[in-house]
């Protein structure tokens, strides 16, 4: 297994963010987190990506403990939290230079980013002149400039116009048939229509459902409800 969580739990104060998650995402799959704001989804990724300990249980990322491996599962990953920022102070170019250093890759992949995500006009900009939108396509870039073999994605369409969502969506499966392994998170069905084959419900720090998204479509098919209708069942 590419992504393997087991028994997650985890308390800010006297707030439970998670109550025992556990899940498997395989090599080469592609799977959502689905719950409404709150629900454990940022806090599940974050611990994933050996960014939140948690108070008990284990995550592990392409069969390394996040925390006590944590620079082999993070060699591994890419990485898009829910509000990225890049370096406001240095261009598109330089933010991008400065995550390639740090991961030892050269001047092929930074212009591979940029051209990935369309950036190739605004790689002199500084990153604090960008629109909200064309930050987070920066920070996509950045998360996926070093091919990673799993990509955590928190919300990744946050602040992209239509467009703009249409080709990252492209981009994720693209990496997905090419063997990277998606576990996105979003409260949007229709995000996680168009990017997952496997769905977590959680809600309430709580995994209430796993199954297929073909399983989803059936249930709505056999109760003539929308999709949307039979995950807000499976939460109550």
């Amino acid at each position: 297994m590419c992504i393997s969580a087991r028994g997650l739990k985890r308390r800010f104060g006297k707030i439970v963010a998670l109550d025992g998650v556990s899940f498997e995402v395989p090599c080469g799959g592609a799977a959502a987190l689905l719950g409404p704001n709150g629900a454990g989804k940022s806090t599940t990724l974050r611990i994933l990506a050996g960014l939140l300990r948690p108070d008990e249980g284990e995550a592990k990322v392409c069969g390394y403990d996040v925390q006590r491996q944590p620079k082999e599962a993070k060699a591994c990953m890419g990485y898009l939290p829910e509000d990225a920022s890049p370096f406001l102070n240095l261009t598109v170019r330089e933010n991008l230079e400065y995550v390639a250093a740090l991961r030892g890759l050269g001047d092929s992949a930074v212009d591979k980013a940029l051209r990935a995500l369309g950036l190739e006009d605004l790689a002199d900009r500084p990153a604090s002149s960008l629109s909200r939108g064309n930050r987070q396509r920066l920070a996509i870039a950045l998360a996926i400039m070093h091919d990673p073999k799993v990509l955590l994605l928190d919300e990744p369409l946050n602040y992209l116009d239509i467009p703009t969502q249409e080709a990252v969506i492209e981009l994720f499966n693209k990496m997905n048939a090419e063997g990277a392994t998606i576990l996105v998170s979003t409260h949007i069905m229709a995000i996680a229509e168009r990017l997952a084959k496997e769905v977590f419900v959680i809600n309430r720090g709580v995994l209430v459902w796993r199954g297929s998204m073909a399983e989803l479509r059936e249930m709505a098919a056999g109760t003539g409800e929308r999709i949307e209708e039979v995950v807000a069942r499976l939460m109550r």
